[in-house]
């Protein structure tokens, strides 16, 4: 963060961008305790460097939108914002949209 305030605005633009646009965010739906999603987690350490992980807890009030959606479906994955699976991982399906995101357009 301090880096970014040090820099001109156009290299801290450019910056924020390449470090965002190397990887997909995938998401995670989650709560705690959740033994599903705990495998899930387990499943994704090979790709781990594919991707960041950004987990949602839907038991917090902040996110009780995604409880009233995701309450009985968790663990449930977004990638960049987008529905990919629920319940279990497919690794197979993981490894094909990893690979379709890190392919330029």
């Amino acid at each position: 963060m301090f880096l970014l305030k040090t820099l001109s605005r156009p290299a801290a633009l450019q910056l924020r961008l390449s470090s965002t646009n190397t990887l997909p965010t995938l998401t995670l739906f989650t709560k705690d305790p959740c033994p599903l999603c705990d495998e899930a987690k387990e499943l994704l350490e090979p790709f781990k460097h594919r991707f960041v992980l950004q987990q949602v807890d839907i038991s917090l009030p902040e996110n009780q939108s995604w409880c009233v959606r995701y309450r009985w479906e968790i663990p449930v994955f977004h990638l960049n914002g987008r529905f990919v699976m629920k319940h279990r991982v497919d690794v197979a399906l993981l490894d094909k949209l990893l690979r379709d995101a890190e392919t330029p357009p």
